[in-house]
């Protein structure tokens, strides 16, 4: 680990596994584990991984007017959910671009905890903090609290497994739906970016390792294993999940990327509000469109996307890898509208000048479970 880079809470087990570590947002998290990343893919799609998140950030934001604040900051409208309900909800920019896509979990309308990215952390906090009435504190807690992942389609025997009386309280919880378990010393949340059943756990970093070793025991027990953020990347691009910095930026709008679901267009404000509406009303000048290769090659993200007749440019490949799922080439990319594509359109990829060709299907590429 890089002096530069901050350890997970769970440094030393990834070391103990034999991880292969590498810097993700500014944290020193785990790309891998020996047996590698279809057989850690392959496990979650048929059994269950255990993943260290906890490089996302976590942020507390409570006090009277909590949820009133963060309503007139955030693009999703909390109206929309209730208490114990996570929502997905985005920071737009002024000119409508993404600052950070997170979850936000709504305890109570003066208790609420943020899940921003990691790199975005600091910023999400300070933006917050500027404009909160009196009264309402943002916290950040990135360094004090851990997050862990388990999903797949036996993660909910794990979880029991590992919790123990506790998971007969977890294992029901519908989905984007959260619970607080051990005295509220652990949340258990109905979420995940993979696509399958899953859950992932906030908690206190110094109770995390402990959890971990339950956690993996149980994983282990009924197939799967420990996952590293490769794996987690090709599950969430079989999705059509965006990543921001990927599918979604500061350049990259919520209408451009298929998020507009995530807008909560009635509200009189939030941030980029003005944007976006013109936005919509106008049309986007691109749209994200998911990509299946039907000829041999992997797409990778930057590469240019062709007319297969024509060969004009038409767009840029945002998130390209191979699908272990369907092995074969999979694609996120950014199309120009003037293109007029839609699902069963073939286009080519230019793969270091040759043409791959690829086919526009609807996302996710694999049928998703996680309802």
């Amino acid at each position: 680990m890089t002096d530069d880079l901050l350890p997970s809470p769970l440094h030393d087990r990834h070391v103990a596994l034999a991880a292969t570590l590498g810097g993700f947002g500014g944290w020193s998290m785990p790309i891998s584990y020996p047996g590698g990343t279809v057989a850690e893919h392959t496990s979650v799609r048929e059994s269950a991984g255990l993943f260290d998140v906890s490089h996302l950030g976590t942020v507390a934001i409570s006090g009277p007017g909590a949820a009133a604040h963060v309503n007139t900051c955030l693009s999703n409208d909390l109206g929309r959910i209730g208490p114990g309900r996570a929502q997905y909800t985005l920071a737009c920019n002024e000119s409508g671009g993404v600052i950070d896509d997170m979850i936000i979990y709504l305890a109570a309308d003066d208790d609420l905890l943020l899940v921003p990215n990691a790199a975005n952390s600091t910023r999400i906090v300070r933006m917050l903090q500027d404009g909160a009435p009196e009264g309402v504190t943002v916290i950040d807690r990135h360094r004090e609290l851990a997050v862990l992942a388990v999903q797949g389609p036996r993660s909910a025997e794990a979880l029991t497994a590992a919790l123990g009386a506790a998971g007969a309280a977890v294992t029901d919880l519908d989905y984007m739906s959260f619970t607080d378990i051990e005295g509220g010393a652990v949340r258990v949340c109905r979420t995940g970016y993979t696509g399958e059943h899953g859950y992932e756990l906030v908690l206190d970093a110094e109770a995390a390792p402990a959890l971990w070793d339950a956690l993996l025991d149980a994983v282990r027990t009924v197939g799967g294993g420990p996952c590293g953020l490769a794996a987690r990347d090709t599950l969430r691009t079989e999705m059509g999940y965006p990543l921001h910095g990927h599918e979604l930026s500061e350049e990259i709008s919520p209408v451009q990327a298929g998020s507009a679901w995530a807008v909560g267009w009635d509200k009189p404000s939030f941030w980029g509000r003005d944007a976006l509406v013109a936005e919509r009303e106008a049309g986007p000048a691109r749209r994200l469109r998911a990509l299946r290769a039907t000829g041999r090659g992997v797409p990778r993200a930057g590469m240019t996307v062709r007319d297969a007749a024509a060969g004009s440019a038409v767009g840029t490949v945002t998130s390209g890898t191979f699908s272990p799922t369907l092995r074969t080439g999979i694609a996120l990319a950014l199309i120009d509208t003037e293109a007029a594509v839609s699902p069963g359109d073939a286009l080519v990829i230019d793969v270091r000048g040759r043409a791959l060709p690829v086919e526009v299907v609807k996302p996710p590429l694999v049928p998703s479970r996680v309802r």
